[in-house]
């Protein structure tokens, strides 16, 4: 069975957290496919992974470039992105639905942001991976720090 962790943002630093997210999970060797709402948020992330100090790069691609069947991170916003990369064991979900394929995953990482709307998207996706068979949890990162 899947997990989800749903870590609860008390800022609007979604993006440059999930890049946090990421670079620890490539640095404990996880490949990661970072699924975003669209192309624009997708380039967005990209941006963000290249700012990373060059002690902490993180080798990445957004779906389509990079090496055949996708670097160790890889970033995407559309449904079939998924399919087009090797298998990996972690999906990190910036989209504000539940990716029809999340449960191709063993991990999952979601978010709860601070703002009211993305809160109440946030417990829709929890109540739809329950509902798809994987386990959803909590981290509030007010109390307990990532």
């Amino acid at each position: 069975m899947a997990n989800a962790l749903f870590y609860i943002l008390s800022d609007a630093r979604l993006e440059a957290f999930a890049c946090e997210v990421v670079a620890r999970a490539y640095r404990k060797g996880q490949g990661v496919y970072l699924h975003c709402a669209d192309q624009a948020q997708a380039h967005r992330i990209d941006d963000l992974l290249w700012q990373f100090d060059p002690d902490r790069f993180i080798p990445h691609n957004l779906v389509g470039e990079g090496p055949r069947g996708g670097g160790p991170v890889v970033v995407g916003w559309q449904d079939g992105d998924h399919a087009k990369m090797e298998k990996r064991p972690l999906l990190v979900n910036l989209s504000p639905d539940v990716p029809q394929f999340a449960v191709q995953f063993t991990q999952i990482i979601d978010f709860v942001p601070a703002d009211e709307q993305a809160k109440a998207q946030a417990r829709k996706r929890f109540a739809a991976y329950r509902q798809l068979g994987v386990n959803p949890t909590t981290q509030d990162l007010a109390r307990q720090p990532f």
